[in-house]
């Protein structure tokens, strides 16, 4: 399901950076940027950019990659970074045409074109949730009514001529794509197929171009560059197969369900259309007008041809819960949870069913799924969040406060992290696991040249930097450019 969140920074732009929890829109607003979290998306993404990131002598590990709530046909990369416009999924006609932006974005990481650009990006921390329930969010930003739409969770992704490449850079990354395409065996022939979409573009909008045109200049030069390569490969018939443009096809209704009216969903998708995307998009658009009965009638459609996936039973369990049938959401998220059991927003979505509960056991077991899910995303602020509910559901007040302190800490609320773990360290025992962590907390948060006091009888240590992030390792073999640096 899809839901908007927030981008922390650290402290090379602390400046830009409002606290997570504020619900603060307007730095997102006047930046006009703002992040998506999906599990069924970020999944699609990832199983097309591995290949190529590995292709282009990145560590696949290394690069997150972003999706930006925008309509325009666009992309960019930068430091371990790639961001994916919701447009760019939408407009392209087949995962081939995305997967040769993808290549395309990577040439450019690979490259190092975005080294100086791009530091603030470089110390930047993963997307973070801020919420994964449409209800929760609009509780919380004092808007009922984006409780049936996306969790309006946006802050600045960095400064807009982070997106602007010269025009020899851009020709490299074209013709890096075209390699890296040819090393795993893919046609780039949606890389012609894109060029020609923007092409026409520019021939139609003439100066009033979308700013992604604005940046990547002379389409249809760059078109004739590549044809001939791209025509001559060994691997230009290679298409993809129909389950792959229906998977396409399921993720651009899930979008078009969420970000559009509800009613202009229904009438692009009627019910005289009995396709399975046509179901997802009608199953989102019923739930945003609070049309339950409607919604899990499409949803379970899908899910009686399809028990597999999990992505089905993910959005009946956020169905039930946004409704308040948090018991009956329960079974539909361990259901997705068995058929996709390493993803993180998944298990939270579990866990909040089962913490809603008010069972003293479910309650429990719901700090074992956020516990779950922080292993695979440790500076998820959010899951942070949650466990803290939990914990405090628990009567567990110094495992509570210790949570938030985390929550806070990749929140990029610093001083708040500070005060809560410090808090949070009056009722742990010396030496565990959990005072450790306090103790990092508190010696990472200190402000820098100024040692912070630490609570009775703890020793000051050496200042400490926490969880260190590789950064992408560069390919050695990026093709020259083909067009000369005006």
């Amino acid at each position: 399901m899809l839901k908007r969140a927030a981008f922390s920074w650290r402290k090379a732009v602390a400046a830009l950076a409002a606290p997570v929890f504020a619900f603060s829109g307007a730095a997102a607003q006047a930046q006009g940027i703002s992040l998506l979290r999906d599990a069924e998306i970020e999944k699609f993404l990832d199983d097309y950019s591995r290949p190529i990131f590995a292709a282009a002598g990145l560590s696949p590990d290394s690069i997150q990659i972003l999706i930006v709530n925008d309509g325009s046909f666009n992309a960019f990369a930068g430091g371990r970074y790639m961001g994916v416009n919701t447009g760019l999924l939408t407009i392209a006609d087949t995962p081939n045409q995305v997967q040769a932006v993808i290549a395309h974005e990577a040439g450019h990481l690979a490259g190092g074109h975005t080294a100086r650009r791009g530091d603030a990006l470089a110390s930047a921390s993963r997307p973070m949730i801020l919420g994964l329930l449409l209800g929760a969010a609009a509780i919380a930003a004092g808007a009922p009514d984006a409780g049936l739409g996306i969790l309006s969770l946006g802050q600045t992704v960095g400064q807009a001529n982070f997106l602007k490449y010269s025009r020899g850079q851009e020709a490299s990354a074209d013709q890096a794509s075209i390699t890296y395409m040819d090393r795993i065996g893919r046609s780039s022939i949606g890389a012609l197929e894109i060029w020609r979409k923007l092409r026409n573009s520019q021939i139609i909008r003439g100066d009033n171009i979308n700013p992604y045109f604005l940046t990547h200049p002379l389409a249809n030069e760059r078109l004739t560059a590549l044809q001939s390569r791209v025509e001559a490969s060994p691997y230009v018939d290679v298409v993809d197969s129909p389950e792959e443009i229906e998977r396409l096809r399921y993720i651009q209704a899930k979008i078009y369900g969420f970000l559009h009216d509800p009613n202009a969903t229904l009438r692009k998708f009627p019910l005289t259309d009995q396709s399975g995307p046509a179901h997802y998009a009608r199953a989102v658009a019923y739930f945003r007008v609070a049309k339950i009965d409607e919604a899990l009638s499409e949803i379970r459609t899908l899910t009686d041809q399809d028990p597999n996936n999990p992505y089905f039973h993910e959005l009946e369990g956020q169905m039930l819960f946004e409704f308040g049938r948090t018991n009956e959401s329960i079974e539909p998220n361990r259901t997705a949870i068995s058929l996709l059991p390493d993803n993180a927003l998944l298990r939270i979505g579990l866990g909040r069913s089962l913490l809603a509960s008010n069972e003293p056991v479910l309650i429990e077991e719901s700090t074992a799924e956020f516990k779950r899910a922080l292993l695979l995303e440790p500076d998820n602020s959010f899951g942070w969040f949650e466990l803290a509910r939990a914990y405090g559901a628990l009567d567990q007040e110094s495992l509570a406060l210790l949570a938030t302190a985390e929550s806070r800490y990749h929140a990029g609320a610093e001083a708040d992290a500070n005060s809560f773990a410090r808090r949070a360290m009056a009722g742990l025992a010396r030496g565990t696991p959990e005072w450790r962590q306090a103790t990092d907390i508190i010696l990472a948060t200190q402000p820098e040249g100024q040692a912070l006091p630490l609570p009775s009888g703890v020793e000051q240590p050496a200042p400490t930097t926490r969880r260190p992030e590789p950064e992408p390792e560069k390919a050695p073999d990026v093709p020259d450019p083909t067009f000369a640096p005006e």
